[in-house]
This record gives structure tokens, C-alpha cells and sequence, in this order.
């Protein structure tokens, strides 16, 4: 888009050809009012409070488009007469609760209901009673709802849930009288105000992936957390910035504490907030945030004990979970006494990520979740999106909903939560190991075989076959008809027939022979079927072309190939390459650390079973601080190094305790900040320098990005066949999680508390007879675990997973690296 210049109540500003006024403003710090807008959905102009003048015509700055050398003008006396008159009819029968409203003190309806000076009430009508709504999570009170809409907005523009509406409030009507006496806007959104409710899509239960998103967005204290309700006012609370600890879109997010009680002094975490016009949340990151290590002090004896257990021990396991910093003191300790290091997911993408470099010429990929949300065409390849980063998950469906976009997903398990973003989404339920075919597929389709290596376009031309099939058309045929016309004999005053021959067109169906490409890439991979009349339609008018790729592709057992092809795509296609990296800190991790594969004979487990374990889930030989303990520093998927800063205390010892124990010197953990390794992109930057917010405009200023830095290139472009034959066609089971669970601190938060088994889709369920709860056996090649049957409404098909998050089973043992495995499943 172009940049403009337009005036703002006499103030020049740029912004973006086509961007609404409203965001235009927002962006150069001037208000305009406006209740039911949120940046990054579409309009509804449910509160209509935005009225703006407009080269001297009213216009509603979240709908207008800017346009060059446009005169705006955000208020004049007719505007604030509209805005008061909306505003008093928002006051309107709503409840005088604010003392106990969980909303009371950041409620928008407060705010506005001063800024426009309502001090008094012109309009009245008979209220109805509105029941209040448990809705699981959260909670609906109806008498406070304003019906800005934005829950539903949000749910469908941003999230891709669409599981709220607005249905019938059954209220008596407005008299017809106030129609010709109230300002037409105001009087047109108190009609709909009193026509209408929020009701979930499902009836009395809401069935979504209950990310809250609603309740962030809602401006009143109409939709709150259940969990919170009653519990504290919000100007009691003191937030603490910090990144999301659950996967690894490391949103920004502030925990917001206050003491426990009056006889309690100690901090709790009562909520989660995050600033919703520019990152959404999943229910992990705002449900799970309990997670901390609690009632911790210092035990001398365990202390020693560690120290002694590292001077025995020559191996250190460790998961994702944990901070730069402390990755960083591991890789310390593995230089000054030679320890192993195991941690085998980030070791897997760290490999993936070398192979893809060594022909990309680059350390990291290149997108990330913002190129993504600005795509008109996003492809998906080897992850669950939903459960693996959900923000990615938001990512493509604000793609598709906002920018009319279209997108490819391929994985063998069929997710109904996809197919509910938009008509222009195609599901590929291809078979396990079949993942390189679907990247040859993108490849085949977008690449440019001129400028690709001729081993590669020979290897694609491969799958192609011509074959004759008859087609159906309707063509245009003329027919000359003769007609006979009785005209009248102006001389004799007799009426005559007189033939006449007239042309004319005809729809005629025609059935011939053509020859037409066929390729096998499509039924290796089960393409729908008219897929490539379908990829026609997708693509007009397409232009900004995103590829994510997933964990399914790290361990796969042609990983290497796999990243070399990512490679080439990025090379030769017009795709941005985002990878999702598998937990919160994977990333940070393999650019940090050092990595082997095979374990010693002594092992300290950090967060993970070893013969002495340091545990942030407490448990173990010494306890650890959680990462809602610590300072320290997490790295994303968009390759952003972001701060997070303690919320609760920990009263035990931390790593860099036992490090300085061994010879390593350092006040604080967070001095190890500007440590990081330069080498491979951190930046030298203190830990207190580092910002943690958006602006106005919606720039992320958090933490820094990482350096991508320039590799050897290898000038053997060159990648390998796959074998068809490979493709995993009998039952297997998938190594995931569901939805809101990411890892054991996901689980140990009290909202999220939950005991994992073998998840399968209901219909998989009945049609093997049996019952949620009943006891099974799961047998793969590497062993077998007895686990009660959980049905997870949110996957289709017949193929079950097992998930991680519960330590209580050892789900990895059945896997042989790979996430699918053949399986089979006996009921006990």
C-alpha cells in the first residue's frame, strides 16, 4: 500500500492508503472514542461512538478508509450531541454494581460515560431479567452485557472459533416515539442493544479451544473469568510484565499479584492480562499461570548433595522450559567439565535448522507470526497447529478472515477446529511420513523450475502424467429459424404472412476429449477431490504467501532432507518460512547450547528424570524456580529474545547458585543477559535495558530480535527421493497434547489441572464401543502403557494421541523420536 498524507484536526500524519481512520489516529496518539472496535478484526459498528467528520461529511472512523490529503475533523457539536445521547443510552437499566463489578476501575463504560459528561438520564425503559450464565471458564452476566460484540469479533476474526452470536434478548420494544426525537445513532444501537444477547453457537455450553480471549476484550464486566470473579478489585493488583512460559509464541502478558489475604502478606497471582489489540492469548497462558514451585526454603543438606551429585555426574538432561541465562550457564558448566547435554527436542530442531542453513545460507528462518497475520495465502505443514502454537493457530485464521485469504493444512489427523476458520481452507489428511511428499507438492506448485536445480524440476516432472478424460462444456451455438409475421399491406389493407429468417444464440452442452496433467503428488497426499480447480480459485488475486512447518518435521525420520526442501521453497518459491520451534524456549536453547545425543552414567535431570533431578515442579532432589520465579530472558518463534520478570517469590536456591558453587562467578542469574552468545545473533544488552510493551501503532518494542547471520552455503542443492512405499497406513498414535496443555507447568496450575490418557476422537470412541474412562492397553514396538480412553471432541479420524504434559506417563518411551508410531489398542 501506498503511504498517504492526511489531516487530523488540523495535524498532518501519514499513514496507509485504505487503513481506517481510526487506527490511522490511534497510531499518531489522537483519540477517538470507539467502544466495539478491536484493531485487528473487522468492523461492526455495534457502538458507533467513532463518528468523525470526514472532508465535511460524518463518517465512522473504524469503518472509513483514509484517503490522500483527507480533512478530518473528530469533533464537532452535532458529533458530541450523537456521542453523549449513545453514551446515555448505554447507561441504560445497567446495573449500578461498579462497587462490586470485577470491571470497576478499567471499565470502558465508566471511562466513556465521564468523557462524555453523562450526568444525567433522558431515556427509560422496562427492564427484563437477564440470568447470569456459568459458561465453565468464564462467566456471562447478561445485565452488564452492552452488546459491543467484540467477544464475537474476536472469536471469529482473530481466533477462528466462531463459537458466539447474538441471539434474541426478548425485551419489550422501544416506544415508537423516541425514533423521531433521539439522534439516529443512538436510537438505532439502543434498539439493538435491547433486542439482543450473547449466546454461545452450541446452545447452553460454550464449545470452543477456551482461549478467554472474550473476556480480554470485553469492556465491561460482562464476560469475566469465572476463577476471578469476586476475588479482587483491579486497582488492588500490581503487574508484573512478563512472557507467556507454555509454548513457544512467547506472548506478552503481565501477571497481575496482590497479597493472599489479610493474614496472608505473600504474593499471589489472582489473573493474566494481555493488551488484546495486539497479541491473543490461548487458555494456557491465561488459565495456567499457578504453576510456581511453592513454599520453598533453602536446605543446606539438599544443596550439598547437589554439589556433590554434579561433581559425580557427567551428564545433564534438561527441558525447553527454562531461560537463556540458565541454558547458558549449562553450556558454561559443559565447557569448564565436559558434560553432556541432552536435551532432545531442541537438539532435533537444531539439526533441522543446520540442514535447512546449509542451503539457505542463513542461521534462521525467515518469517515469523506477523508475516503470517498479513498473508493472503498461509500454507501448514507437520504440526497440530491448534495444540503445538496456538498463537500461530490465530495467525492463519486472521489471514483468512481479514485479509480474504486461502490456505493449505497438511497432517494426517483431521482437525475440525481448521475447517471451521473459513471455506477457503483445504485439509490434506495425508498418512504419517508422507510429510516430504507434501513439501515437493509446494515445491511443484509455486516453485520456479526455470531457476531450480534440474535435478529437482526432473524429480517434480516425475509425478506428472497427461491422461484423456471427456469433459461436458456449454458453448454458444447460432441457429437460423424461419418465422412467419403477419404484416399488415398498407395498399390493399389486408393482413399477409411474410417469412422472415432470424439468428440467434443457444446454450448447447458438448461432451469432448482432452488431455489433461495428472499429478500423483495430490493422491499421495489424498487431495480432495477438484483440488486443482479449487488451488485456482484460492490463488486469484493472491500476493503475499506464508509456509509454516512444524515439529512432526524435526523428528521425522528423513529430517535432514525434510529441512533441505523447506530450504529450497524459501529459495524458489514466493513463501516467507516460519518454523515453530516444539516448547517455550527451544529456540534459545539451540542457539545457545551445545548438544550430544546419548547420556552418560550419571545424569543431574533438570526439570526431567535423572539420578539426582532439580525440579521447578517440586519433587525432586532440589527444588528450582518456575519460570513466573525468575528474571531472565525466552526466545520465540518470531526469533524476538523477550524479557520476563518474576511475579511471585522463590525462596530456595537457582542454578546460578550451584554454578557459582562450582567455580562460575555471577551476582545474578540475570547477568548472564548480556552474555549471550553474539555468535549466534543475542546482542550484548543488559537485562534492564530491555523494553517490554507495543505502541500505539501496534509495533512490538519487546526485548530484541535476533541477529540472522550468514552461513556457508553449500553448493550442492541436491535432495533426496522419498519412498511412497514408507508411508505408516496402519493404526498409529500420535505424540501430542491437548488443547491448553503444553507441559507439566501447564498442569500444575489449578484451573488446568488434569490427567492425561489415550485421547480419541468421539467417533472413533463409539465406533469401537467404548466409554470415556474405559481402560485400554497401548502397545507400539518400544512398549505398552495401560491408559483410561479420553474423548477429545476437537480431532476427527481415527487416529489417537498420548500426550507429555503428564508425568505420570511416560509417553516418549513408545516413540522412537518420530510423533507417529504403529500402535495397537486393546480394551482391558
Amino acid at each position: 500500500m501506498n503511504e498517504i498524507t492526511i489531516t487530523i484536526d488540523g495535524r498532518t500524519v501519514q499513514t496507509q492508503e485504505g487503513e481506517y481512520i481510526l487506527n490511522a489516529a490511534r497510531a499518531n496518539g489522537i483519540f477517538i472514542p470507539a467502544i466495539c472496535y478491536l484493531t485487528r478484526c473487522s468492523p461492526t459498528l455495534a457502538c458507533r461512538i467513532c463518528l468523525v467528520e470526514a472532508d465535511g461529511k460524518q463518517v465512522y472512523a473504524c469503518n472509513a478508509k483514509a484517503k490522500q490529503g483527507m480533512e478530518i475533523t473528530t469533533t464537532t457539536p452535532n458529533i458530541e450531541s450523537e456521542r453523549r445521547a449513545i453514551m446515555e443510552v448505554y447507561d441504560v437499566n445497567h446495573p449500578l454494581e461498579c462497587g462490586v463489578c470485577d470491571q470497576s476501575g478499567e471499565c470502558e463504560l465508566q471511562n466513556y460515560t465521564l468523557e462524555m459528561g453523562v450526568d444525567e438520564q433522558t431515556y427509560a425503559i422496562k427492564d427484563t431479567h437477564k440470568p447470569a450464565q456459568d459458561w465453565g471458564l468464564i462467566h456471562y452476566d447478561p445485565a452488564l452485557c452492552i452488546m459491543c460484540e467484540r467477544c464475537i469479533t474476536v472469536c471469529k476474526d482473530m481466533i477462528g472459533d466462531a463459537a458466539l452470536s447474538t441471539v434474541a434478548r426478548g425485551s419489550d420494544p422501544i416506544e415508537a416515539a423516541f425514533k423521531e426525537s433521539m439522534p439516529k445513532d443512538a436510537y438505532a444501537m439502543w434498539n439493538k442493544l435491547n433486542k439482543s444477547l450473547i449466546s454461545p453457537n452450541a446452545g447452553d455450553t460454550l464449545d470452543c479451544t477456551n482461549c478467554g480471549e472474550c473476556t480480554s476484550v470485553c469492556p465491561v464486566g460482562a464476560l469475566v473469568s469465572s476463577d476471578y470473579q469476586y476475588t479482587s478489585n483491579a486497582w488492588e493488583h500490581k503487574q508484573i510484565p512478563a512472557t507467556c512460559a507454555h509454548c513457544s509464541a512467547g506472548c506478552q502478558l503481565s501477571y497481575d499479584i496482590k497479597h493472599t489475604s489479610v493474614e496472608n502478606p505473600e504474593h499471589k497471582i489472582y489473573r493474566v492480562k494481555n493488551e488484546w489489540n495486539y497479541v491473543s492469548l490461548c487458555g494456557a497462558g491465561r488459565y495456567g499461570y499457578d504453576f510456581e514451585n511453592k513454599n520453598v526454603t533453602k536446605d543446606p543438606a539438599a544443596f550439598e548433595a547437589a554439589i556433590a551429585a554434579f561433581k559425580q555426574a557427567d551428564t545433564i538432561a534438561f527441558t525447553s522450559t527454562i531461560t537463556n541465562e540458565e541454558a547458558l550457564i549449562l553450556q558454561r558448566l559443559k565447557e569448564k567439565f565436559g558434560y553432556r547435554l541432552i536435551n532432545e527436542e531442541a537438539r532435533a530442531f537444531k539439526s533441522f535448522l543446520n540442514a535447512y542453513s546449509a542451503l539457505s545460507g542463513t542461521s534462521l528462518y525467515g518469517g515469523d507470526l506477523g508475516e503470517v497475520h498479513a498473508s493472503d495465502f498461509v500454507v501448514s505443514i507437520g504440526s497440530a497447529l491448534k495444540t503445538d502454537n496456538p498463537n500461530a493457530r490465530f495467525a492463519m485464521n486472521n489471514a483468512l478472515s481479514m485479509n480474504k485469504g486461502a490456505g493449505l493444512y497438511f497432517h494426517p489427523i483431521n482437525d475440525p477446529v481448521i475447517a471451521g476458520m473459513s471455506k477457503s481452507v483445504t485439509q490434506f489428511n495425508h498418512a504419517p511420513m508422507m510429510e516430504e511428499a507434501a513439501l515437493y507438492l509446494i515445491l511443484d506448485l509455486f516453485g520456479d523450475k526455470a531457476a531450480m536445480p534440474s535435478s529437482v524440476s526432473e524429480y517434480l516432472a516425475g509425478f506428472h502424467s497427461t491422461k484423456t478424460v471427456t469433459v461436458e462444456e456449454t458453448v454458444d451455438e447460432k441457429v437460423t429459424e424461419t418465422v412467419v409475421k403477419k404484416v399488415l399491406n398498407e395498399e390493399t389493407g389486408v393482413e399477409e404472412e411474410v417469412s422472415e429468417e432470424v439468428t440467434k444464440t443457444v446454450k448447447k452442452k458438448v461432451s469432448k476429449e482432452v488431455e489433461v496433467d495428472e499429478n500423483a503428488l495430490f493422491a499421495l497426499l489424498n487431495a480432495p477431490a477438484g483440488f486443482s480447480d479449487t488451488l485456482t480459485k484460492y490463488l486469484a488475486k493472491k500476493e503475499r504467501f506464508s509456509l509454516m512447518v512444524g515439529p512432526d518435521l524435526y523428528t521425522h525420520p528423513n529430517a535432514a532432507n525434510c529441512a533441505r526442501l523447506v530450504a529450497l521453497i524459501e529459495k524458489y518459491t514466493q513463501f516467507s518460512v516460519t518454523m515453530i520451534p516444539n516448547l517455550s524456549n527451544t529456540l534459545g536453547v539451540a542457539m545457545i547450547c551445545d548438544l550430544d545425543s546419548e547420556r552418560g552414567s550419571y545424569t543431574i535431570g533438570y526439570n526431567t528424570a535423572g539420578n539426582f533431578t532439580l525440579s521447578a515442579l517440586g519433587g525432586g532432589d532440589l527444588d528450582m524456580p518456575a519460570l513466573n520465579q525468575q528474571e531472565g530472558t525466552l526466545t520465540n518463534i518470531d526469533k524476538r529474545v523477550n524479557p520476563t520478570n518474576a511475579a511471585l517469590a522463590f525462596g530456595g536456591y537457582v542454578l546460578n547458585d550451584i554454578a557459582n558453587a562450582l567455580g562460575l562467578s555471577s551476582k545474578y542469574t540475570v547477568d548472564y543477559t548480556a552474555q549471550l552468545p553474539v555468535d549466534a545473533g543475542f546482542k550484548a544488552t543488559c537485562f534492564d535495558a530491555l523494553p517490554n510493551h507495543y505502541t500505539n501503532s501496534g509495533e512490538e518494542v519487546r526485548g530484541y530480535r535476533l541477529d540472522v547471520k550468514a552461513v556457508a552455503v553449500s553448493s550442492d542443492e541436491t535432495v533426496t527421493a522419498f519412498d511412497a512405499d514408507k508411508a505408516i497406513n496402519e493404526r498409529v498414535v500420535y505424540l501430542a497434547n491437548p488443547v491448553l496443555q503444553f507441559s507439566p507447568f501447564t498442569a500444575a496450575s489449578h484451573q488446568l489441572q488434569e490427567n492425561g490418557g489415550l485421547y480419541v476422537s468421539k467417533t472413533f470412541m463409539e465406533s469401537n464401543g467404548w466409554n470415556e474412562g474405559d481402560r485400554v492397553n497401548v502397545k507400539t514396538a518400544r512398549g505398552e502403557l495401560s491408559l483410561n480412553v479420553i474423548a477429545d471432541g476437537k480431532i476427527e479420524g481415527d487416529i489417537t494421541y498420548l500426550p507429555t504434559f503428564d508425568t505420570g506417563i511416560n509417553s516418549e518411551a513408545l516413540f522412537d523420536g518420530y510423533r507417529f508410531a504403529c500402535v495397537s489398542i486393546q480394551k482391558v
